[in-house]
């Protein structure tokens, strides 16, 4: 891609698909702007996860924005529903789970990029993956392709022949690939958090779709995953 500045935002959660996307960026030579939404979300240990892996990084701006997402509900990471236990990883991702969050993806790649006009920044890392995933519909490449096509008719950079790129360096990967990249790059998965239902005192429930597809990533690639897991769940 032509014009690409050497600033890029990245989309950090905080969870195992971020923070490789961060390592990815990193190993890309990219300055890393790192972008953090609080969108009053009930894992909000995650927060604090995404701040560990900023200084990991060592991230030359580290932005977390608050929105409140729980206004609107619809989902079990914004509302009061229970999030699914115990599915079958088999089962995983053939239908939308309630912890999707309607609009989630959309609102914040648009808050990114108004966050990479500021900087000058061309290019927006997003962890997401067509294929070890709950099945989501906005972690799919016709979604990402869509907005980059959005993003470049909506701005004044775009307009001005600086056209941003939305970076999605797992989408083809499962989640052992990832985890191998991961640590190919040097990332301490033991500062990531991925569960949707975690502990009080921090510790990921064990049972949730996230846990379940990080688990089985790291018992497939032969490894023990490094952070803490209640011993019982929920």
């Amino acid at each position: 891609m032509d014009n690409v500045t050497k600033n890029a935002v990245i989309l950090l959660s905080g969870g195992l698909d971020s923070t490789t996307v961060a390592a990815v960026a990193k190993a890309e030579e990219r300055e890393l702007y790192a972008l953090t939404i609080d969108y009053n979300q009930r894992h909000r240990l995650e927060l604090d996860a995404a701040r560990r892996v900023a200084a990991f990084f060592g991230v030359r701006k580290h932005v977390i924005m608050p929105i409140n997402l729980r206004l609107f509900g619809g989902s079990s990471l914004t509302d009061t529903l229970e999030v699914p236990k115990d599915i079958p990883l088999m089962e995983i991702g053939r239908s939308i789970p309630n912890t999707y969050v309607p609009g989630r993806n959309t609102v914040f790649l648009s808050l990114a990029l108004a966050f990479a006009e500021t900087i000058d920044a061309t290019e927006i890392y997003l962890g997401v993956s067509a294929v070890d995933f709950s099945g989501y519909p906005d972690c799919g490449p016709e979604f990402v392709h869509a907005f980059e096509q959005l993003a470049n008719i909506a701005t004044k950079a775009g307009r001005e022949a600086k056209p941003f790129a939305i970076r999605t360096p797992l989408i083809e990967l499962s989640k052992k690939e990832t985890i191998e990249l991961g640590l190919s790059l040097g990332v301490d998965y033991s500062l990531t958090l991925t569960c949707y239902d975690p502990m009080p005192d921090g510790a990921s429930c064990r049972r949730c779709e996230s846990c379940l597809l990080r688990l089985d990533a790291f018992r497939q690639a032969g490894l023990t995953d490094p952070v803490r897991y209640a011993l019982q769940g929920r």
